[in-house]
C-alpha cells in the first residue's frame, strides 16, 4: 500500500516541532538525527533530525526533518509531498518518481540509501518537491514506519 503524507522542513527546529505535533494529535513519534547514520560531516548537525516521522489515530502520518546548513530553506516553502510503500510497491513507486521528474529536476537519484530503503527526491514542472522511499523490509512497511 503506497502511503502519501506532507514532509515538513525544519531549521534546527524539528525535534521541538515534531514532539509539538505529536502533543496535538497524540500517536508514536519516532526521530532519527543525522549522527544515528553518520550522514553529516558538520558536528554541529549531528543532534539535528535527518528524519521524524509521528504516526497517529486516523491514519494521520506526519514526517518531518531539519535541512543542514549547506541547503536552502525558506519559510513558507518548507513542505514536501512524501510517497511511501514497501517492496510489493517497488515499480508503482518508481513509475511515479520517474513521471514527476520526466518534466522536472531529480535532485537525489531514486537508490539505496544509508538505512537501507530506497530513496529519492525531485522537484517536479510545477515546483512541488517529492520525497520517494521504498522501504526494504516488507515487515517495517506493513507496519507504516
Amino acid at each position: 500500500m503506497v502511503t502519501l503524507n506532507p514532509y515538513l522542513n525544519f531549521r534546527g527546529s524539528a525535534r521541538e516541532a515534531m514532539e509539538f505535533y505529536q502533543s496535538v494529535f497524540g500517536g508514536e513519534l519516532t526521530l532519527s538525527t543525522f549522527g544515528d547514520f553518520q550522514a553529516s560531516e558538520d558536528p554541529a548537525e549531528k543532534d539535528q533530525i535527518m528524519h521524524g516521522q509521528l504516526e497517529a489515530d486516523g491514519g494521520i502520518v506526519l514526517m518531518g526533518a531539519d535541512v543542514p546548513a549547506a541547503l536552502d530553506l525558506t519559510p513558507g516553502d518548507n513542505i514536501s509531498v512524501s510517497l511511501s510503500g514497501g517492496p510489493d510497491d517497488d515499480a508503482t513507486l518508481r513509475g511515479y518518481f520517474d513521471k514527476l521528474s520526466s518534466t522536472g529536476t531529480v535532485t537525489v537519484p531514486l537508490e539505496v540509501a544509508p538505512w537501507g530503503d530506497a530513496f529519492g527526491m525531485c522537484v517536479d514542472s510545477f515546483g512541488v518537491h517529492w520525497l520517494v522511499n521504498i522501504t526494504a523490509n516488507a515487515n517495517v512497511a506493513a507496519s507504516g514506519s
